[in-house]
């Protein structure tokens, strides 16, 4: 397997806000109007936009939501674990990787609005995945979470909470 360092630097990747490394290799040059798209938006989008996305063992990707679903793929390395918390307050823990044996998929999404973080599974030193969101990603539909909103409506997952968020 080749080196975390070795992705970085083929894909010129750079830190990302939510933690690891990532490099936006799509963006569509076709948008949508903001009058086409559901109220949550407050502009035009892209079409769509995809990411390679970096996470070594030490790291983790905060808690967050966007307001467009994303289609995450894995690519190398070892699983990847995604928590996802439904408006609902249920916690799903999608594996990504490449062993069907041991519950991991190649693909899975996260519903847009859903709040959710992920992490390199234990004993895994990186996880290279991609991202794809539609309508396009825009930091305008970002919002990082702190520890108590989301404990908020799901109080039986604090700790785990807390190990995914900054504050």
């Amino acid at each position: 397997m080749k080196p975390a360092g070795y992705w970085i630097e083929s894909y010129a990747m750079q830190p990302h806000p939510e933690g690891g490394y990532f490099a936006e290799t799509y963006r569509s040059s076709e948008t949508i109007t903001q009058r086409a798209l559901p109220d949550r938006f407050t502009g035009d989008r892209n079409l769509s936009t995809a990411i390679y996305f970096l996470l070594e063992s030490h790291h983790f990707s905060a808690l967050h939501r966007i307001q467009s679903d994303e289609v995450w793929h894995f690519y190398a390395g070892g699983p990847l674990e995604v928590f996802v918390f439904d408006p609902a307050g249920n916690l799903e823990i999608i594996r990504l990787g490449s062993d069907p044996d041991q519950g991991e998929v190649f693909q899975a999404v996260v519903p847009a609005g859903y709040w959710f973080a992920s992490r390199p599974a234990a004993g895994t030193p990186y996880s290279l995945v991609g991202c794809t969101v539609a309508p396009g990603f825009d930091f305008a539909d970002f919002e990082l979470s702190n520890s108590q909103t989301v404990i908020s409506t799901n109080p039986e997952h604090q700790l785990l909470i807390q190990e995914l968020t900054h504050s």
